[in-house]
């Protein structure tokens, strides 16, 4: 009877984790639809439906699933995990990197509506899944005080608000390939001709023919984790989103540590010591 009554929750009520944490909607995703999660059980289909409806960034752990929904802690673990066997959900971790230059592992929950098989979350931990765009930058307003200043730099360069305006976009691409507002000025203003005859074509030209290329992206360090212990592991390690002892199955027999230096010393010494006893006992004999 609990599904009777699911529709009373709200996904725009749910509470949003902390930043940097919560869900994270997988890329490439096939468009809604009601028969989304017809294969699953009605629980499980129905805490999915709920989950797909939440923005990224919403606190879907266990504790605030069950304020929010009419199933108790162990109900929701149990249907999350069917969730993360069935191909809709993974937990792991992620290497963010600050601007910077500093990095941190962050706790993740990957959500997808399209049912993923092992090999594709596998991909998708190297970054070879297809991912999503990054949105624009707002870089306008950033290029347009660098080109209503360029003047200031060489003053044959004065351009007017209509010039700077034309020319913004050209100056955020540059911006969007990783050039700073140096690089700009510096390709823009040095060996200028004299004299400077047209200088929002000068510009218009010098940004169109310099532009740097696109930098070549870093795929993202993502980490699965065992669903039932936590425990990191490569994607083939992790079938299902388990690990092997989770699964019930026996590891392998690991062989035993080698011997560290000071022990086979000491076994060496203590061999030595005996086999000249020995041949003192011999010499009395």
């Amino acid at each position: 009877m609990a599904e009777a009554n699911f529709s009373a929750a709200s996904p725009s009520a749910h509470p949003m984790a902390n930043p940097g944490y919560g869900k994270r909607t997988t890329p490439d995703q096939h468009p809604r639809t009601n028969d989304d999660f017809a294969h699953l059980p009605p629980r499980e289909a129905a805490i999915a439906a709920y989950l797909d409806r939440l923005p990224d960034g919403a606190d879907i752990s266990v504790k605030t699933l069950a304020k929010q929904l009419p199933y108790g802690q162990c109900a929701l673990g149990t249907a999350l995990n069917r969730l993360q066997g069935a191909g809709h959900l993974r937990r792991g971790r992620e290497c963010m990197t600050a601007e910077d230059g500093s990095s941190r592992w962050i706790t993740r929950t990957w959500f997808t509506r399209t049912a993923r098989d092992d090999d594709w979350w596998a991909a998708f931990t190297r970054g070879d899944a297809p991912r999503p765009q990054a949105a624009a930058r707002p870089t306008r307003s950033r290029a347009h005080i660098l080109l209503a200043a360029l003047g200031r730099t060489a003053s044959v360069l004065s351009l007017s608000e209509r010039d700077c305006a034309t020319l913004a976009p050209l100056v955020a691409d540059w911006f969007a390939r990783g050039a700073s507002e140096g690089d700009v000025l510096r390709e823009l203003t040095s060996g200028l001709p004299t004299p400077v005859h047209h200088a929002a074509a000068l510009v218009r030209s010098r940004l169109t023919s310099k532009l740097p290329p696109p930098p070549t992206p870093r795929p993202p360090l993502r980490v699965l984790e065992c669903a039932n212990c936590g425990a990191p592991g490569r994607p083939e390690t992790l079938p299902g989103g388990r690990c092997s002892a989770c699964r019930g199955e026996h590891a392998p027999a690991q062989p035993p540590a080698p011997l560290s230096a000071p022990t086979v010393q000491a076994h060496a010494a203590g061999i030595r010591a005996a086999m000249s006893q020995r041949l003192q006992e011999k010499a009395y004999a």
